[in-house]
């Protein structure tokens, strides 16, 4: 779970939409307090004029029946009528409002046996003076109810404005996510330029970072480039003194030794021949490495399985194995069949060079919903299932067998593997019968049609 804020808490998409959020939430409060505050005051003027208007509908003719039928309106008993007509002077009658017959004509607020009001003082003729009154709290009720459904539109569009913000910057942010995927689907061996889908929906600022990897790139696959060159070359160079050795070797052979010169020409001819088969196993490696320009097809492979059997035949006769394929059927898998050849060729030559004499290796293919699984099952020891996955790495070698080997050929079974999208794996063979032995399943995704 920590780990997981942590990576929130360290994306820029996140971090973006969060910041863009407060920044809309914050316009929005202070847009609403001001949206407010402007409602209130306009609310306030509004009824500033409604009373200017009332006294301004006062005359001397009608002012008794005004101020007679606006002391029939308490505040208390009806709140929703509170303005207050009344004629100034020192009268002797009950008067709602005690308003000092000196106040100014205008508009006053005034505070009135503790509550407060809004005045507005008019003088209708020379002795007659009359005050239009109403509580400022009822006033500000109205302009507060009124001021709240300004906010109503803020209230609403705010989450709203953050939901949009959110998608806006998730959708910005999707070139970046197919790229990543585009990269993330490449074989290891893919170092070309990267040139996404939608280049023009990416960001400016994005461009200089892909500019900067493409030429990381470029010097990378350049680096690679000559180191396989300088192994080629180098494994290409040993092959033709390494056959002249040889064959001196054979001529050597033949010439009448003592057991002890015998003995040490045993050692050295074995030396040279792993030497060879060393240089071999590197031009392979070399050659299965270069994807540029190869071509691939629908190959049978029972047409493989044929080829290879044939090459490797006299080396299974010659430790007495069962081989054959146990299981045909008409399967084809898109490979270039030189390569199919050699990842079967390297697999199959394993599985006879480790499986004791008198053992069995069987060959078998089977089409499951589109797929096509190589089966290569053998009586070896097998290989521990904490050495699976290292015994792909170049070179490494698994200790105790007996046997000689460069460490090469499952490195470059891997290699053609993953340049023909095929996927390698190591398991138990199921005899069923109590023996030990090692199976190497190839599966190949369904063809496309």
């Amino acid at each position: 779970m920590d780990g997981v804020q942590r990576r929130v808490g360290r994306s820029l998409q996140f971090r973006l939409s969060v910041w863009l959020a407060v920044a809309v939430l914050l316009s929005a409060v202070a847009a609403g307090v001001f949206s407010f505050k402007a409602a209130f005051h306009e609310a306030n003027e509004i009824q500033d004029g409604q009373l200017k208007e009332v006294a301004a509908l006062i005359t001397a003719d009608n002012l008794p029946f005004m101020e007679q039928g606006s002391a029939r309106y308490v505040p208390d008993a009806e709140s929703e009528a509170k303005v207050v007509v009344q004629k100034l002077g020192n009268e002797p009658r009950e008067r709602l409002l005690d308003l000092p017959a000196n106040l100014a004509d205008g508009i006053h607020t005034l505070t009135i046996n503790g509550r407060e009001w809004r005045v507005v003082i008019r003088t209708l003729a020379a002795q007659t003076r009359v005050g239009i009154g109403q509580q400022t709290k009822d006033r500000n009720e109205i302009a507060r109810n009124s001021a709240v459904a300004t906010l109503i539109p803020f209230v609403v569009l705010a989450p709203l404005l953050i939901g949009v913000v959110f998608l806006l910057v998730r959708q910005m942010f999707k070139p970046l996510a197919r790229l990543a995927a585009d990269l993330d689907a490449r074989s290891d061996h893919d170092l070309s330029e990267i040139r996404g889908s939608d280049d023009a929906q990416l960001p400016f600022e994005i461009v200089p970072f892909l500019i900067a990897n493409n030429r990381l790139f470029a010097r990378v696959s350049e680096s690679i480039a000559l180191q396989r060159r300088f192994v080629a070359d180098a494994a290409h160079e040993l092959r033709s003194p390494l056959t002249v050795l040889l064959l001196q070797a054979e001529r050597l052979g033949l010439s009448e030794m003592s057991g002890q010169a015998s003995e040490r020409f045993t050692a050295l001819h074995n030396g040279l021949m792993r030497t060879r088969a060393l240089v071999e196993q590197l031009l392979t490696l070399a050659r299965v490495q270069e994807s540029n320009g190869v071509e691939t097809d629908e190959v049978p492979v029972a047409r493989v399985f044929r080829q290879v059997l044939e090459d490797l035949m006299p080396l299974a006769e010659a430790r007495q194995l069962d081989i054959g394929v146990i299981e045909h059927t008409h399967a084809l898998v898109h490979a270039a069949e030189t390569d199919l050849t050699t990842l079967l060729k390297n697999l199959v030559d394993n599985a006879i060079r480790y499986t004791p004499r008198g053992g069995r290796v069987d060959l078998s293919v089977r089409t499951d919903d589109g797929n096509t699984s190589i089966f290569i099952d053998d009586t070896g020891p097998g290989i521990s299932p904490e050495e699976r996955e290292r015994v792909f790495d170049r070179f490494y070698r698994v200790l105790g067998t007996g046997q000689t080997g460069s460490g090469l050929g499952l490195a470059i079974v891997q290699t053609i593997a993953r340049r023909v999208g095929a996927r390698v794996s190591l398991g138990d063979a199921p005899w069923g019968d109590g023996r030990s032995g090692l199976r190497v399943t190839i599966l190949f995704p369904a063809l496309s049609v």
